[in-house]
C-alpha cells in the first residue's frame, strides 16, 4: 500500500546526511514545530532544508506547525516536579524562580474558574491539581511528577474555554514564509468548522492547510473542518491530555470509523513509535496499531519524538515504511 510518512525534525535529526537517509527510508514530508524555535532559528532551518528538498523530484513539502490557540509554557530553567510539591503558575513569558512556571496566555488564567481543576502538562505526563487562583496567577499541587522543560503544552482536562486565534508569532511566521516553495501549515487546537473556515480566509485560499484534531469538538466536527482544510491529523497526544486516556481511546475509535468518508486525507499522529525514542525497536503493539490504522483508511502517520529527539530517527522512518508495497 502507499501512504505518507511525516517526520518531525529536531536535535536528533538536524544534519543533511540524516535528512537524506530519512527520505531514502520513505519519508514524504518533514515537519518543524515552530513553537520550539525562534524566528531566526526557524529561518535557518528552512534555508538549510531548502537545498536538500529542492534537489528531490517531486519536492517533499515542509510542514510548519503553528501554535494557534494551544497553550504552552514560557521560558524557565528545566526542572523536576515531584508528587506533593506546590508550584505557582504565573501569567508571564518567562520565570527564573524555583517552582514557578510561566504561562504566557491570559485566557489560560481566565479558564481556571470554568475548568475541571486538573492541569496537565507535556501530553499529560505531569499532572497538577488547582488549589487557588488570582487574576494572573494560580497555585497548584503536583499529583504526578516528572521532568518539565520550556515550551511544553499545558491545558486543563475536559476544558472547552480558550481564545481561538493565531498568535503574533504565527502571523510573523506566515509573513516570512508564505512566498516560499513547498511550505504547508498545520494548525493546532482547531475548535470547529467555523474556526477553520476563519483561518482559511485569514491565511488565503492558495495556502496548503492541515487541521490538527486535538479537542473533542474538533473530532465531532471533522467533516466541517475538512471543508476548509487540505488534510486532517488525529493527534492523540494532545487529545489524550484534553480528554484523559479512556475518553481519548473512545473518541479515536469512533473517529476511525469515519476516516474513509472524509473528503480529505487523514493522518494519524501521536506516539506512533514512542518506544523508539529510547529503544532500538518499536513494540509489537505499536506495529499492530500502525497496520490497523492503515487498513482503516488513514493516509499515513506523523512521527514526532521518534525522529525529533529519538535515539535513531532513520530506523524509526524505516519501520514506519514497513507496510509500503
Amino acid at each position: 500500500m502507499d501512504y505518507r510518512i511525516v517526520a518531525t525534525l529536531g536535535p536528533s535529526s538536524d544534519t543533511e546526511t540524516t535528512w537524506g537517509a530519512m527520505l531514502a527510508a520513505g519519508v514524504t514530508a518533514f515537519r518543524l514545530n515552530t513553537s520550539h524555535l525562534s524566528l531566526p532559528e526557524l529561518c535557518a532551518w528552512i534555508d538549510r532544508l531548502g537545498a536538500v528538498l529542492s534537489a528531490r523530484d517531486p519536492r517533499p513539502p515542509l510542514i510548519l506547525d503553528l501554535q494557534g490557540s494551544k497553550w504552552r509554557l514560557g521560558r524557565f530553567p528545566a526542572c523536576e516536579l515531584t508528587c506533593g510539591q506546590r508550584v505557582a503558575l504565573v501569567c508571564a513569558a518567562s520565570a527564573d524562580g524555583p517552582h514557578v512556571l510561566p504561562v504566557p496566555h491570559p485566557d489560560f488564567f481566565r479558564a481556571a474558574s470554568v475548568s475541571s481543576g486538573e492541569i496537565v502538562l507535556n501530553d499529560a505526563k505531569i499532572r497538577l491539581v488547582l488549589e487557588s487562583q488570582d487574576a494572573d496567577a494560580l497555585s497548584a499541587r503536583v499529583t504526578q511528577g516528572g521532568a518539565i522543560s520550556p515550551r511544553k503544552g499545558i491545558t486543563y482536562t475536559a476544558s472547552t474555554y480558550r481564545q481561538e486565534s493565531l498568535s503574533e508569532t504565527d502571523r510573523l511566521i506566515l509573513l516570512q514564509t508564505r512566498s516560499l516553495a513547498g511550505i504547508r501549515y498545520a494548525l493546532s487546537y482547531v475548535k470547529d468548522g467555523a474556526e477553520m473556515a476563519a483561518y482559511r480566509v485569514q491565511i488565503g485560499a492558495s495556502a496548503s492547510l492541515i487541521a490538527k484534531l486535538e479537542r473533542q469538538s474538533a473530532v465531532d466536527e471533522a467533516a466541517q473542518i475538512a471543508a476548509a482544510a487540505d488534510e486532517l491529523w488525529l493527534c492523540r497526544g494532545d487529545l489524550g491530555a484534553e480528554l484523559g486516556a479512556k475518553a481519548m481511546a473512545a473518541a479515536a475509535y469512533r473517529f476511525s470509523d469515519r476516516v474513509r468518508g472524509m473528503p480529505v486525507p487523514v493522518l494519524l499522529a501521536g506516539q506512533i513509535f514512542e518506544h523508539m525514542v529510547e529503544h532500538p525497536t518499536p513494540t509489537r503493539s505499536e506495529v499492530c496499531m500502525l497496520y490497523e490504522a492503515l487498513m482503516r483508511g488513514y493516509g499515513g502517520v506523523v512521527l514526532s519524538d521518534e525522529t525529533a529527539i529519538g535515539r535513531d530517527p532513520v530506523e524509526s522512518c524505516k519501520i514506519a515504511a514497513l507496510f509500503r508495497t
